[in-house]
């Protein structure tokens, strides 16, 4: 369930499926893994390394 989506995806902490905040509003905006049905997701942090000057 690999998808190149632009907006938040979720992964579910039991199946490690992928889910896209776009998956989880079609299905009426309930907090739940799409393959397993499990309820708890972590949000998957973009690889963006956030750099700050020292001063």
């Amino acid at each position: 369930m690999e998808k190149a989506t632009l907006g938040i995806v979720y992964e579910c902490l039991r199946c490690g499926a992928k889910v896209s905040i776009e998956e989880l509003e079609l299905r009426g905006g309930e907090i739940k893994c799409t393959v397993c049905g499990y309820r708890v997701l972590k949000k998957i942090r973009p690889p963006v390394v956030k750099r700050v000057q020292a001063k």
